[in-house]
């Protein structure tokens, strides 16, 4: 792909991840490692849209010959269009505790932010599922609560059991009136 996206030459790929493998045919436009992984930042012509998809989940497959022009990558610069693009193929890292919640955020935002390893699934303008991994729950639900923001359908029940049990340890820390 490195070659592909120094050339300007056009790329079909296999994408395998969840499902069937697709075959998608692509303009290559950067390469960006973020949250330990290779992204490849490419516009995918048939779709008249920008992707932002795991180097690990493409299989390249015989060269097109064609080439193509340049165009400006949304948000004005590759690594931002990754970390903001909410369905660039993650999946959950292996964790002895997983769990998710509804946040009140945009999707693009917590994309953004999220620990790697993290998904973020698009809801609505306004929120998004975020599901993550940690060596216990209350490391689950102390990194949901990172976010600031209201949380809302937590699974498994083990979060919630996880946030009520913080808010004793915090009520407790703190003391009355909040000294």
């Amino acid at each position: 792909m490195g070659a592909a996206i120094s050339r300007r030459h056009v790329r079909r790929a296999d994408r395998t991840g969840e499902g069937e493998p697709t075959t998608l045919t692509l303009e290559p436009h950067h390469l960006v490692v973020w949250a330990g992984r290779w992204y490849l930042v490419a516009f995918e012509p048939e779709a008249d849209r920008w992707r932002a998809m795991r180097v690990d989940r493409l299989t390249p497959r015989m060269p097109t010959g064609r080439t193509f022009d340049r165009r400006p990558v949304p948000h004005g610069d590759p690594a931002t269009f990754v970390m903001t693009t909410y369905d660039r193929g993650d999946t959950p890292a292996e964790w002895p505790c997983r769990g998710s919640a509804l946040l009140a955020l945009p999707a693009s935002l917590v994309a953004r932010f999220a620990p790697g390893g993290s998904t973020v699934e698009y809801v609505t303008d306004s929120t998004c599922r975020l599901t993550l991994g940690a060596w216990s729950w209350a490391g689950v639900a102390g990194l949901l609560l990172t976010f600031d923001a209201d949380l809302a359908e937590t699974e498994p029940a083990e979060v919630g059991q996880a946030l009520h049990a913080l808010r004793a340890r915090i009520d407790r820390g703190i003391g009355p009136a909040g000294r």
